[in-house]
């Protein structure tokens, strides 16, 4: 019968997929997000950041996500919580790493309650619970420092990230066996990072914003940004060197369009889609020296650094070699331009020849 119709026949074999993590850095600024208070507040972003985690976990049962906030003065963990709070003994586990929970057990919805996805209000009540805390516990003295802990926050993110790749890997040890170790392969989770910032880029965090960008990099974590205020200056640089999407919001008020168009696609879907671009991405370092954000300075040719001006001594700031500033500086040699001569005819006249016979007829 088979030869009698000619179709052809096959069985349809649902290709296993790769989960993918999420994680969220917030910049939780208090000085950034009262200048915004009037176009955006925090609690209004916060719940248009939970639809869109709720989005990424809709997707699919393996997929995971983690939510970190950046404040002024350290990187707080705001999903999943920590089991116990950072001024107490945590509980670690066989690997040296804290113990974490999703949400408290006082504070988790019941389980019988058909209102909302159990996962989905766990989530929401860790997030809210913890940047009360994280707000109940910021002093006067904290918003005196306008840095914005975004590197340890992309710290975070990565190591989580890194964990959860780990955990799949290990727990697939027939695949590990089979096959060879390849550091070409695409890593076992889809990991990316979105970035939500509302204050500038701090000189001081250039360096260790920098390292965690290399590090998602080499491990192949996209990392995408979201700039509702400020100048985003090293973030910029962030996207273009993770292969990630960078957004500048011309209106606030519009974040949960920005994240569900923009950024819910992960790094496998991107390549069968048309992503957001950049027109232009500011280059610019931080010194040194000074910390300042320049385009224009003098590098070391051993370590690298970046000194806005001639160092002291002509000495490098981080490895101390002598640097040889040769002739810079120095006004450049002009040489005078010779006059042409004019030919002069046989008669003696001071007369240029024009090439003709005749002289030109007078009138």
């Amino acid at each position: 019968m088979d030869a009698v119709d000619v179709s052809e026949h096959y069985e349809v074999v649902a290709a296993d997929t790769s989960p993918s993590f999420l994680s969220i850095v917030l910049d939780t600024n208090p000085r950034a997000w009262a200048a915004l208070d009037s176009s955006l507040s925090l609690a209004q972003a916060i719940s248009n950041i939970l639809v869109f985690v709720n989005a990424h976990l809709a997707f699919s049962n393996t997929n995971q996500v983690a939510v970190i906030a950046a404040h002024v003065n350290r990187a707080v963990w705001l999903y999943p919580a920590l089991q116990n709070p950072p001024s107490s003994t945590a509980a670690r586990d066989n690997s040296g790493d804290v113990q974490m929970r999703d949400v408290p057990a006082e504070k988790s919805p019941s389980p019988n309650s058909a209102n909302k996805y159990p996962q989905f209000a766990q989530i929401e009540s860790s997030v809210f619970s913890s940047i009360q805390a994280l707000m109940a516990e910021t002093t006067v003295r904290d918003l005196d420092q306008v840095t914005t802990q975004l590197s340890g926050a992309l710290t975070l993110a990565l190591c989580r990230i890194n964990k959860a790749a780990q955990a799949l890997s290990s727990s697939d040890t027939t695949l590990s066996n089979a096959a060879p170790v390849n550091s070409t392969a695409p890593p076992p989770v889809k990991g990316r990072i979105v970035v939500v910032s509302v204050s500038d880029s701090e000189p001081s965090q250039y360096i260790p914003t920098m390292n965690a960008v290399f590090a998602a990099a080499h491990n192949q974590v996209a990392i995408d940004t979201i700039a509702l205020a400020g100048d985003s200056t090293f973030l910029q640089q962030a996207c273009f060197n993770t292969n990630g999407i960078f957004l500048k919001a011309s209106n606030p008020q519009g974040l949960l369009t920005y994240l569900m168009f923009g950024l819910i696609p992960d790094t496998e879907a991107r390549e069968s889609l048309v992503t957001p671009t950049h027109d232009t991405v500011d280059f610019r370092t931080a010194c040194f020296c000074h910390g300042r954000v320049i385009d224009t300075g003098f590098v070391c040719s051993v370590c690298l650094c970046i000194f806005c001006e001639p160092p002291e001594n002509s000495e490098c700031l981080t490895c101390g070699t002598l640097l040889a500033l040769g002739n810079y500086g120095a006004k450049p040699a002009v040489v005078p331009r010779k006059k042409k001569k004019k030919k002069k005819t046989g008669n003696g006249s001071g007369r240029e020849e024009t090439g003709s016979a005749a002289g030109t007829p007078k009138p």
